[in-house]
């Protein structure tokens, strides 16, 4: 084979990413269809709803965590192997057009509970490939220094997705039922198909190998093609020790190279242990303990809406922040000093004497999990070898996607045991501990994102 090195772009060439139209390609694709995923959960909600039961509607939109979480790790595989872009058009396109079958099903007749159970086990099974390729994608369409900015970017892309995906699944809902609220779903996922055909993809960079576990070899030949067809997928690069195995290596030997290099990683590891405690910690409070406190306090829907619109707000401004500076000094500190304060606002949620004060706190909240979650997000981006990134977002997906949903049918019956006030506390206390991880991890601690 004859050799073929492109150098990778050196980051001082790099445009800023909220200036990069490369980038503003991928974060319009990226919206766009977090916009259609949010539409979609509301019309499968209410299409349920209306099929049946309260308990059966439950069902089908719990249905579709159970193929996440178990083929989420293969799904990150197929991401390292395949390319992070090819898997998230293809996810795209086929989550599109099911959800335009059921949409035109739905127009034409009422088959009932089973088709949307069928469509919610199909885009459980789809997500598990998709989540992992979305968390591998930001590496490869712009420079290190950029990670920082990107998950900026992306937590604005979410917050603006959350904020105007329900309005648009009612919108289609009182124009034409379940069936136009599906068929908007599937036209926004739709957008995002051609904007990512559109993103060129940067070659695998050569210099972020570190922290590699000892059993993997460095002493390897450099005389492997690197890059491949314009605007297409990188090939195997002069460093990238599990891209040329994934030409020979089955996706088993893959998966257990990945988790071989995730558990001899000094930073990863300590790292995807934080981010899970303070998944766990937090998804129970802030889903089912909040309507319930609100409950109890008197506050209403309107009030939980209230304390939301705060928590929102201080995540917004989070995202923001990073995506205007672009960087932060001492990220593995900051990390854990937001997480540690956040984890302390959780739990004097419970205890806010009134409404205002609630929504103050839920604002501190939001401020400090949306800070902590983009430093982590930028430190797994930049600290894995891109190769590997697939692979260490599934790990990641499986946490926050698998098992953090447990918490909440837990979080409902302790408080029913003890109140609000000590669940939050015990919440609290276990996202607390993820920022002791941090603390206790030396080279987590000391980590710096590169500027």
């Amino acid at each position: 084979m004859t050799a073929t090195l492109i150098p990778p772009v050196h980051a001082a060439a790099d445009k800023p990413a909220h200036r990069d139209s490369n980038v503003l390609r991928w974060l319009g694709a990226y919206t766009a269809s977090m916009v259609g995923d949010n539409v979609y959960y509301l019309a499968l909600s209410w299409a349920a709803v209306q099929a049946g039961t309260p308990s059966q509607a439950g069902l089908v939109m719990a249905v579709s965590a159970v193929p996440r979480a178990l083929l989420m790790l293969g799904g990150g595989v197929v991401a390292d192997r395949f390319g992070p872009r090819r898997v998230v058009i293809g996810s795209d396109a086929v989550r599109c057009a099911a959800v335009l079958t059921v949409a035109a099903l739905l127009f034409a007749a009422s088959p009932g509970l089973w088709l949307l159970a069928l469509l919610a086990v199909l885009f459980g099974t789809v997500d598990a490939v998709f989540m992992p390729a979305v968390g591998a994608l930001p590496a490869r369409v712009t420079g290190r220094d950029q990670l920082t900015r990107v998950q900026g970017m992306r937590g604005l892309a979410i917050r603006f997705a959350n904020v105007v995906g329900a309005p648009l699944g009612g919108l289609g809902v009182a124009l034409g039922g379940a069936a136009a609220a599906f068929g908007l779903a599937g036209l926004l996922i739709a957008v995002s198909v051609p904007l990512l055909v559109s993103v060129r993809m940067r070659d695998l960079p050569t210099d972020v190998r570190t922290d590699l576990p000892t059993d993997v070899p460095t002493d390897l030949p450099t005389d492997v093609e690197v890059g491949g067809e314009a605007g297409g997928e990188a090939g195997p690069h002069p460093m990238g020790a599990a891209q040329d195995t994934a030409c020979r290596a089955t996706p088993w030997q893959d998966l257990r190279d990945g988790l071989r290099y995730l558990r001899g990683h000094r930073v990863l590891a300590p790292l995807l242990v934080a981010i899970a405690l303070g998944d766990l910690g937090f998804v129970g409070p802030l889903n089912v303990g909040l309507t319930l406190l609100a409950e109890q306090r008197g506050w209403g829907a309107s009030g939980m809406g209230w304390v939301l619109s705060g928590f929102g707000a201080g995540a917004g401004v989070a995202a923001l922040l990073l995506t205007v500076r672009g960087w932060l000094p001492h990220a593995g500190r900051v990390a854990a000093a937001s997480i540690l304060a956040g984890s302390v606002a959780i739990g004097a949620l419970a205890y806010a004497p009134s409404l205002v004060a609630a929504v103050g706190t839920a604002l501190l909240v939001g401020l400090l999990a949306g800070l902590s979650g983009a430093l982590c997000g930028a430190l797994l981006q930049t600290q894995a070898d891109p190769a590997y990134l697939g692979r260490v977002s599934s790990v990641a997906g499986i946490v926050s996607l698998g098992f953090a949903p447990l918490s909440m049918p837990l979080s409902a019956a302790a408080i029913g045991w003890w109140g609000t006030g000590p669940v939050f506390v015990t919440s609290a206390t276990v996202c607390g501990l993820g920022g002791v991880v941090v603390l206790c991890s030396g080279p987590l601690r000391r980590a710096q994102l590169p500027r």
